[in-house]
C-alpha cells in the first residue's frame, strides 16, 4: 500500500497514478480491522467525516471534497475495495463499512464528530449513526435511501447486464429523470454532468478493481436501516434532488420522518444536485454541518 512521502522517509511503491497528497503530513494508510485503509485528514474547523458514493475514491472526488476541506477538519477514506484501500476477500456488509469509519475516527482520536454521507456514503452514515449515535454531533444524508424492500436506492448492479448504449441512457435518466437528448441539448450544465458520467463509465478497470466495485454493490443491495433510524438524536439534514432516479424523494422523506427533528430539503436537480445543479444546495449543506 502507498505511503505519504515525508522527510527522511521515501514514498513506498504503490499502484500507478498521481502522487499521493497527504495534507496534514501523516501517513494516510492504516491497518484497520481486517484490511489496510487509505485516508486523508486535514484542515481546520469542526471535525467532519465524509463518506463517499458508489465507486468513488478520494482521487476521483477532488472537486467534491474541496468545499468541505475549506471549512472543516476533514477526514475522508477510500472505502473498502475502492481506490487505494485494500480489497477484502469476503463480501462486506454495510456494518463493515460503518465499522471501518468508526475505527478510522478512533485512529485519529475523534471521540465525536460530524458526518456527511453522499449516496452510498449516506447509507453507511445511517448505519454508523444507528450503531454509535452518541458519537455523531450532526448528520447530513445526501441523495440516499434507508433501504428495505420498498425504500431502497435503485439496484445499480442491474445496469451491468445491459448493452452499453442502453446502460448509458438508463444511467443518465437515473442520474436525473429529465436527462433526455433534447433536455441535454438545451442545458449546458446538465450536459456537462452527463458527459462526466460517460467519461467515468469509460475508464478502464483491472479485474481486481472490478471485483472491489462489485463487492460494494453487493453490500449496497442489502442495506436496510429503516426500523432503526429512531435512535438517531443529533441534528440531521436529509437532502434530496427532486429528479433523482437513484434515490427518489420519497426515500428521503421516509428517512426524515423516522429521525426525530430531522430537516428535509428538496432541491431542483437530480442525484448530484448539491454539487452542480442547484446553487443553494451546497452552501445550505455546509452551513448546516458547520452550525
Amino acid at each position: 500500500m502507498p505511503r505519504c512521502a515525508r522527510a527522511g522517509r521515501p514514498e513506498a511503491v504503490g499502484p500507478p497514478g498521481p502522487p499521493i497528497v497527504c495534507f496534514d503530513g501523516a501517513v494516510p494508510t492504516v491497518a484497520l480491522r481486517d484490511l489496510d485503509v487509505y485516508y486523508e485528514h486535514g484542515g481546520t474547523g469542526p471535525r467532519l467525516l465524509l463518506l463517499n458514493g458508489s465507486g468513488s475514491s478520494i482521487e476521483t472526488s477532488t472537486a467534491l471534497l474541496d468545499p468541505f476541506r475549506a471549512r472543516f477538519e476533514l477526514l475522508v477514506l477510500d472505502q473498502r475495495g475502492l481506490g487505494r484501500t485494500a480489497i477484502p476477500d469476503a463480501t462486506p456488509t454495510m456494518a463493515d463499512y460503518a465499522a471501518d469509519a468508526l475505527a478510522l475516527a478512533d485512529h485519529v482520536g475523534w471521540p465525536s464528530f460530524r458526518v456527511v454521507g453522499l449516496s452510498f456514503g449516506g447509507m453507511v452514515a445511517q448505519e454508523l449513526a444507528v450503531t454509535a449515535p452518541a458519537r455523531v454531533e450532526r448528520l447530513a444524508l445526501v441523495s440516499t435511501s434507508p433501504g428495505g424492500p420498498d425504500l431502497s436506492s435503485f439496484p445499480l448492479h442491474e445496469l451491468a447486464d445491459l448493452p452499453p448504449d442502453e446502460r448509458l441512457e438508463r444511467g443518465r435518466l437515473l442520474l436525473d429523470d429529465r436527462f433526455t437528448d433534447e433536455w441535454l441539448a438545451a442545458h449546458d450544465t446538465d450536459r456537462f454532468i452527463a458527459e462526466m458520467l460517460v467519461e467515468r463509465a469509460a475508464r478502464p478497470m483491472t479485474p481486481e478493481q472490478q471485483r472491489g466495485a462489485g463487492l460494494q454493490l453487493e453490500a449496497r443491495r442489502h442495506h436496510d436501516v429503516l426500523d432503526r433510524l429512531g435512535v438517531i438524536s443529533c441534528p440531521t439534514l436529509v437532502d434530496c434532488g427532486r429528479h433523482d432516479g437513484i434515490a427518489p424523494v420519497v426515500n428521503g422523506e421516509a428517512i426524515a420522518e423516522r429521525i426525530p427533528g430531522a430537516q428535509l430539503a428538496v432541491h431542483e436537480g437530480g442525484h448530484v444536485v448539491f454539487l452542480f445543479q442547484d446553487a443553494t444546495a451546497l452552501p445550505e449543506l455546509l452551513d448546516f454541518l458547520a452550525s
